[in-house]
């Protein structure tokens, strides 16, 4: 479909005629999107899209005009008008709606990824009633992603998203609708690279690493390193949130209204120990802030992006290839595994949901337990 390309300032445009006897229902005698890539191989696979797309559309204005031209007028006259019609609303409305009740107490960051995975939906087809999307429109945007270089992990958060704003309004407008954006095969799309989880030896070199330089961006590595602890979590503490003169000194991971946590399994106490414990006391000895990081935190928000660039950043000379920040999360559960704990109680350190029902009865294990397996690990 090269035919329907052109080329402005680098980037390629989708162009075509609108047919002669479908012109009144455009008001310009051709369609121009841009494609936004600069690849030719990406255009094409695109331009395809869109002209299938056309193709189907306009087959089916054609066949409805065509119907209608032997139907009786009697007939056209003698139709019921309905009393009331159910409406479905606009994506961009189900987005509103959803960002509005499933987003009121959360950070930016949750309202600016609805509306990119959405923003994706509206460049791959357009924003129309959500009654009028269909399993095409689905595996067009599921194409355009995989054009765009979107492994298989980002595609399915891009689709839990827009699953979600339609199930939202299809219930609040109780529509009796199935949802087009369901079961979507991936069966193209590349897979991820897999975070690699960090060596003993390139553990314990981070670690003495951080003691040396003994700032505030080491500290976050510290904490992080020896108590499985998302970067978010850990960038969003409050200085309260620590109690390191306790009888087991353990850090309160719970929801603040700068830093929302990732799941109900996410608020959790654990224990401190190695270079978590060491951080967690340098964070309340030279603390001039209600927050544990404020370089990387304020009333309003968390900064874990800028965090994890500048750590990763920091971190790339002396750990192998693929290896990040949220590569100690790996790590604190390959360490775990390897002395044989439980698999729950892993759960309960880093925040990872378990399932079954009978892991919801009861209120989990004791710091003293989980002390003993984190003490376990880092004498190693």
């Amino acid at each position: 479909m090269a035919k329907y390309l052109f080329k402005k300032r680098g980037i390629y445009y989708f162009e075509r005629r609108v047919p002669r006897d479908l012109s009144a229902h455009y008001q310009a005698p051709k369609i121009i999107k841009s494609l936004k890539t600069k690849r030719k191989a990406d255009a094409v696979t695109l331009s395809a899209q869109f002209a299938q797309r056309l193709d189907a559309y306009w087959a089916s204005i054609r066949l409805e005009a065509f119907s209608s031209m032997y139907c009786k007028p009697a007939l056209h006259e003698a139709r019921p008008q309905p009393i009331y019609r159910v409406t479905s609303p606009l994506m961009s409305e189900a987005l509103d709606l959803y960002i509005s009740l499933k987003g009121r107490d959360r950070d930016k960051r949750f309202n600016a990824y609805a509306r990119r995975a959405v923003g994706y939906l509206f460049e791959a087809v357009c924003d129309k009633p959500i009654s009028e999307y269909t399993r095409s429109d689905a595996n067009l945007l599921r194409d355009m992603l995989i054009t765009r270089g979107l492994v298989a992990s980002s595609i399915k958060r891009n689709f839990e998203v827009v699953r979600a704003v339609f199930n939202l309004a299809e219930r609040e407008g109780d529509l009796g609708l199935s949802n087009p954006f369901s079961k979507v095969l991936l069966l193209n799309a590349k897979a991820g690279a897999s975070r690699p989880s960090l060596s003993n030896l390139e553990l314990k070199r981070i670690q003495e690493m951080c003691i040396s330089i003994d700032d505030d961006m080491r500290w976050v590595i510290g904490l992080i390193s020896d108590t499985g602890m998302r970067l978010a979590e850990a960038c969003g503490a409050h200085i309260d949130d620590f109690r390191v003169d306790d009888d087991i000194p353990h850090i309160i991971i719970r929801p603040h209204p700068w830093r929302q946590l990732k799941t109900s399994a996410s608020e959790r106490n654990i224990p401190l120990v190695g270079a978590a414990l060491w951080s967690a006391k340098r964070v309340l000895e030279t603390s001039k802030s209600e927050f544990a990081f404020p370089r990387y935190c304020n009333a309003e928000a968390h900064k874990a992006d800028s965090a994890s660039n500048a750590l990763n950043k920091w971190m790339r000379p002396f750990v192998r290839d693929g290896a990040v920040i949220h590569s100690f999360r790996h790590s604190i559960r390959d360490r775990l595994r390897e002395i044989e704990c439980p698999s729950d109680i892993i759960d309960q350190i880093g925040g990872w949901q378990t399932y079954g029902v009978g892991h919801r009865y009861g209120q989990g294990y004791s710091l003293s337990v989980m002390h003993r397996w984190l003490e376990l690990i880092v004498s190693q």
